[in-house]
């Protein structure tokens, strides 16, 4: 299924940006530098989020969000701001928005944001790459908690360091046998594994 994805801020260069980093992640994207027309544009096509500026002078991003909010209820929205407050984030939340990322934007980290916006609404623009990455980050997180390197977890694995370091960066799908290693080795099991990064600390004895 292909994700469509609408991106609306009062900067053209922004748009574009934003369309070059989300295409490249295979979504398809609409840019949009008119906030008071982005509740027709939605009742037009059917979109699954919505990047939306919060600072614009038109219309104001939280003003946006309450329009779309009375048309649609479902949804994502992914609000941006390069002046966050504890004002416009809780007005944010109250009109259910999905995240709150700061601006400028850090690519790796507003990527994530947005495939865990859309794992939580059961979208995915390719599974398979969803499986790997939160394989990864569970790999990671498991490893960071234990306080392991990567040569430290090459040792306990028997797998080289680039291997390890491809696999928590979901540039390689591992073998069974060697998730298999790596969940021994972090005292996971398999189920653990693949169920993404909310993992505990493990610092005691299981």
């Amino acid at each position: 299924m292909k994700i469509r994805i609408l991106v609306v801020d009062d900067e053209q260069d922004n748009c574009d940006y934003l369309k070059l980093l989300l295409g490249k992640e295979g979504f398809e994207v609409t840019t949009l530098t008119d906030p008071r027309q982005t509740v027709e544009v939605l009742k037009k096509a059917d979109y699954h989020l919505v990047i939306l500026d919060m600072m614009m002078p038109q219309m104001s991003g939280s003003d946006v969000l309450d329009e779309i909010r009375k048309v649609d209820t479902d949804v994502a929205v992914i609000i941006a701001t390069a002046y966050p407050t504890v004002d416009t984030a809780v007005a944010s939340l109250k009109a259910q928005a999905s995240d709150y990322v700061r601006k400028p934007l850090e690519p790796n980290e507003f990527i994530a944001s947005v495939h865990s916006v859309l794992a939580r609404k059961g979208l995915s623009s390719d599974p398979e790459a969803e499986l790997h990455r939160a394989i990864g980050i569970t790999i990671r997180d498991a490893r960071k908690n234990q306080d392991l390197t990567l040569k430290q977890l090459a040792r306990r694995t028997g797998l080289s360091v680039s291997l390890l370091s491809q696999i928590e960066r979901a540039e390689s799908s591992a073998s069974i046998s060697s998730l298999y290693k790596i969940a021994s080795a972090l005292r996971l099991t398999m189920p653990e594994l693949f169920g993404g990064p909310a993992i505990r600390s493990r610092t005691g004895t299981r």
